[in-house]
């Protein structure tokens, strides 16, 4: 996807992530990388998804409820799985 890629170089530095985009489309792209750090089929500990999402922003927080809001985790019960996103087959 050479949209996709254009937006992580604009909003991803050094494989941080600099700032949110605005714009819901841009939003999810960025969205859509991160939630390819999650394992499909395996569950998180609310502490293991902030590990994960501490390599790219100190605001786990909201990486967290950006991702559970636009679908890419579920979350129950202190748990996370991955729900949705761009798979990747190898």
């Amino acid at each position: 996807m050479p949209e996709q890629a254009e937006v992580l170089r604009r909003f991803l530095e050094h494989g941080r992530l600099r700032s949110m985009p605005a714009r819901r489309a841009k939003r999810r792209m960025v969205l859509d990388y991160l939630a390819g750090h999650f394992e499909p089929g395996r569950t998180y500990t609310e502490a293991e998804v902030n590990g994960i999402l501490a390599r790219f922003h100190p605001d786990v927080a909201s990486l967290r409820r950006y991702l559970v809001d636009e679908e890419f985790l579920e979350r129950r019960e202190g748990s996370y799985w991955r729900a949705g996103g761009t798979f990747h087959v190898d």
